[in-house]
């Protein structure tokens, strides 16, 4: 590539150029959020809540501002996992409103990323990552006991996504957990015929719920969907779904098992001279642990409900095609910057240089909400009414839930293991 007629050029030149570089590079890894909030992960994964908020507070001091959402997502999921229900709904609303924010597009800030790279500019957050605010807002809302407020937030997940999948013809599905604790909540509030709807939603997205079909058969038959439930029965034939009995419950655990996956480095042919195009592409962090959930001496192993996993591929594989289009635009414009600088110091090689660092830049972006679960689980139980001792274990470690429930209610607790 020729930008300039050669000429000499002056060693403080290549000197300068080799300071820029490092100063860009260095600059790059000083501002890696994953980099700088590893003893917050380190605390969090380990239980130690008020560590890793304390920790987490202490870089979110230094944070820069195109990191802000992250270092929200990531307080209201330590809060909502230390069982701060209200505490994590406010940092919460707090991040919803800065992603609504940030998702009008600065043109300058594009422009700077076109220019260096995607890290340049604020992070917006990934669609599922938006969508998990309402979500975790929901169960720290049923935590909290607020049916309605819980409800109003699972609607939200699922009209976003159908307008994400209509309008914007993004390859989604619903969330079959948002759809499960929306039959829930509805089952507790004795809206039989809604819960039925939910429930027949989230079985449809993950077929795999084993006996967690349980309530898809009895509300079925309760509410008068004849055909519907004859079907079920015949697909279902050993499970047992009899009508709760006077003073009959139930207990509902949601189970957010293992660690979210990792975004890395990887490479796609530009379909330009055989030119590779750098992007994100998520990497697992182990297997979601099998987690044994007991009650009143009976145990059972939780069901994913939904992989965060798989749900975080199919949404950044969706975004490849217009981050290569974005990259490949980012080559023009620095090989034009890079021209200016040949012409300007009359010389090829400074421009090529230019053009070598620009491009050296050209990282991928690896932020994401690293404190998410890889799964939402669940276990269930029909009991008594009354206090109940909910043991929950993964790992080799065991966390304790007491949950109390009234006759013919539904008492719904949420833990999380790593």
């Amino acid at each position: 590539m020729s930008f300039h007629t050669p000429g000499p050029v002056h060693p403080f030149r290549w000197a300068g150029l080799a300071l820029l570089s490092l100063s860009l590079l260095s600059s790059c890894v000083a501002g890696d959020y994953v980099a700088r909030t590893r003893d917050v992960r380190a605390a969090y994964q380990s239980e130690d809540y008020k560590r890793a908020l304390d920790t987490l507070e202490a870089t979110a001091r230094t944070a820069v501002e195109k990191d802000r959402l992250l270092v929200l997502f990531d307080k209201g999921m330590v809060l909502h996992a230390a069982g701060q229900w209200a505490e994590s709904n406010s940092v919460l609303e707090e991040a919803e409103r800065l992603s609504g924010q940030l998702d009008a597009i600065s043109i300058s800030e594009e422009a700077g990323a076109l220019l260096s790279n995607e890290r340049q500019r604020a992070y917006r957050g990934e669609d599922f990552e938006k969508l998990m605010i309402s979500v975790l807002q929901a169960l720290n809302y049923t935590e909290l006991g607020d049916d309605e407020a819980a409800m109003v937030e699972v609607r939200q997940v699922n009209e976003r996504l159908e307008k994400m999948v209509s309008d914007e013809k993004k390859p989604y599905e619903q969330l079959a957990i948002a759809r499960y604790l929306g039959g829930i909540i509805r089952e507790d509030q004795r809206d039989w015929d809604g819960a039925y709807i939910d429930y027949a939603k989230a079985y449809e997205l993950e077929p795999r719920l084993g006996a967690l079909v349980e309530p898809l058969l009895r509300l079925a038959k309760l509410a008068g969907r004849d055909e519907a439930y004859a079907e079920l029965v015949q697909k279902y034939p050993d499970v047992p779904h009899a009508p709760l009995a006077p003073g009959e419950s139930q207990v509902v655990v949601v189970v957010e098992a293992g660690l979210a996956p990792e975004k890395e480095r990887a490479s796609r042919d530009g379909g330009s001279g055989g030119a590779l195009i750098e992007i994100p592409e998520y990497r697992d962090r182990g297997r979601a642990p099998v987690v044994d959930v007991s009650l009143d001496g009976e145990s059972r192993d939780a069901v994913t409900v939904t992989s965060i996993a798989d749900v975080a591929r199919v949404h950044l594989n969706d975004r490849v095609g217009r981050m290569l289009a974005k990259q490949l635009a980012g080559v023009a414009v620095k090989a034009g910057v890079a021209a200016g600088i040949g012409a300007l110091t009359k010389s090829d090689e400074a421009g090529a240089l230019t053009f070598l660092l620009l491009n050296a830049l050209n990282a991928p972006d690896l932020r994401s909400w690293l404190s998410l679960p890889a799964e939402f689980q669940v276990a269930r139980f029909r009991v008594k009414s009354g206090s109940h001792t909910v043991r929950v274990r993964a790992h080799g470690r065991t966390t304790e839930r007491t949950v109390d429930v009234k006759p013919g209610r539904v008492g719904l607790i949420v833990v999380r293991r790593y």
